[in-house]
C-alpha cells in the first residue's frame, strides 16, 4: 500500500546526514532538531504554534486535556474514521456522541451536528478524512453559536488547503481552535516511526499543551497541572527536518496517481470513485472506491490474487465498535456509516508509484468479472 524503502532511497543521503548528526551529538531527547522542525512546521502551516508530542493519539488526548474537558462532558465525533479520536474521549471519561458523515466525502456532516448537540455537548472534533477536509466553516459557525471547541484530527491530511466561502485559504489543522497530526510512517508527512503534534493560534492552549506534554511542567519539577510523558524524540525530528521541504512534491505525487485512476474508473458503474468536496483539496492518503453490489471482497481476492494489495478503511463504524457499548451515543441516525463500512475498498497510493504500477492496478481491475 505504502512504499516506505524507495522513498527512504531517494531522500538517503540527507536522512543519513541527519540522523548520523543526532547520533554523534547524542541528543536524543529535546535535541535542537526538535525545535527547529516545530518552528518548520509553523512557517509551513501560518500558525503560531506547533507543540511536537509522541503521537497522533497523544496529540488529540493532550488537546482535550489542555480544553480542561471534565468526564461526563459529550464529545461529538464522525462515525466512521479511525478509532484514536473516540478512543481518547472515552479514556478521559468523556461521553462519545456518534453523527454520520457525508456520502460523497465520508467526513463529518454538518447538517447533523447541531440536531446532536446537548446541554453536556461540549466539544466538536472534525476528522480530516483521507487527505481531504471535512466542511470547516460551517462547523466553526456551529461551534461559535453553541459555545463549543472544534477540535481537527488532521493526521491524514496535513498540507490540504480549506477553502473559505469568500475565497481565502487556510491550512488544515489551523482553523479550529487547535489541530492534532500525526507522523506515524504512512503519513502524509511521515517519520521512522512514532511521532505526532498539535498546532493552535492560542497562546494559552499551546502553553498548557507544552506543560501537559511535559509532565504538567513548565519549570522542572514544578508540577502545576497533571499531565503526561509525550514527546517527539530528535531523531524523528531529524527525518521529518529533512521530509518537510518535500510535503508538497510528496501531495502532488499522490494526486498524479489519483488522478490517472480517476481518468480510468470514473464511468464505470461497478464502483464510485472518491469524491472531491468544492472547499478542499484532496491529498488521497487513501484512494478509497465504493464498490457496488456487494462486490468488495471479490475485487480484493482478485486484486489480491494478482500481487496488488488493498484495505478496507474502516471495516466497523464506530457505533459497532464493541469498546464504546453502553455509554456512547448515537447523536444522528447513521445509515452512511454503516453503508460505508461495507462497501469501502482503498487501493495502494503513495509518492513513489511508478506509471507501470498505476497501469497495471488500472488494468486488473478492469479485468475483474462479477
Amino acid at each position: 500500500m505504502v512504499d516506505l524503502r524507495r522513498q527512504y532511497l531517494r531522500l538517503r543521503p540527507d536522512i543519513d546526514r541527519a540522523i548520523s548528526e543526532v547520533v554523534g551529538d547524542a541528543h536524543f531527547i529535546n535535541g535542537p532538531q526538535v525545535r527547529r522542525f516545530a518552528e518548520s512546521l509553523e512557517s509551513y502551516l501560518e500558525v503560531p504554534h506547533v507543540v511536537t508530542c509522541g503521537n497522533g493519539t497523544d496529540a488529540l488526548q493532550i488537546a482535550l486535556m489542555a480544553l480542561d474537558l471534565r468526564p461526563g462532558d459529550e464529545v461529538i465525533v464522525p462515525a466512521f474514521t479511525y478509532v484514536a479520536a473516540a478512543e481518547v474521549v472515552a479514556l478521559l471519561g468523556l461521553i462519545p456522541v456518534w453523527v454520520d458523515v457525508d456520502p460523497a466525502t465520508f467526513t463529518i456532516n454538518p447538517s447533523l451536528v447541531e440536531g446532536a448537540i446537548s446541554g453536556k455537548t461540549k466539544a466538536i472534533v472534525a476528522v480530516h478524512l483521507f487527505g481531504q477536509c471535512a466542511d470547516m466553516e460551517p462547523l466553526m459557525r456551529i461551534a461559535n453559536e453553541n459555545g463549543l471547541y472544534l477540535i481537527e484530527d488532521n493526521a491524514q491530511s496535513l498540507g490540504a488547503d480549506y477553502r473559505f466561502p469568500d475565497g481565502h485559504t487556510r491550512k488544515a489543522g489551523t482553523i479550529g481552535h487547535i489541530g492534532t497530526t500525526s507522523f506515524f510512517p504512512s503519513k502524509p508527512l511521515a517519520c521512522f516511526g512514532d511521532g505526532g503534534a498539535l498546532m493552535t493560534a492560542d497562546d494559552y492552549w499551546a502553553e498548557r499543551a507544552r506543560m501537559i506534554a511535559s509532565h504538567g511542567q513548565k519549570v522542572k519539577y514544578h508540577h502545576q497541572i497533571l499531565g503526561c510523558n509525550s514527546r517527539l524524540d530528535t531523531l524523528q525530528a531529524a527525518v521529518l527536518e529533512v521530509k518537510l521541504p518535500h510535503l508538497a512534491e510528496f501531495n502532488a505525487a499522490r494526486q498524479a496517481v489519483a488522478a490517472r485512476y480517476d481518468e480510468a474508473l470514473r464511468d464505470d458503474p461497478r464502483w464510485i470513485i472518491p469524491q472531491r468536496a468544492g472547499y478542499s483539496s484532496h491529498l488521497y492518503h487513501q484512494y478509497t472506491l465504493r464498490i457496488n453490489d456487494r462486490q468488495r471482497d471479490g475485487l480484493r481476492d482478485f486484486l489480491a490474487s494478482k500481487g496488488i494489495p488493498s484495505m478496507i478503511y474502516y471495516p466497523l463504524p464506530m457505533q459497532k465498535q464493541e469498546a464504546f457499548y453502553g455509554f456512547a451515543r448515537k447523536g444522528s441516525t447513521l445509515d452512511v456509516a454503516d453503508s460505508l463500512s461495507e462497501t469501502v475498498l482503498s487501493l495502494p497510493i503513495h509518492t513513489e508509484m511508478t506509471d507501470e504500477e498505476v497501469l497495471y492496478i488500472i488494468d486488473t481491475i478492469k479485468r475483474y468479472e462479477y
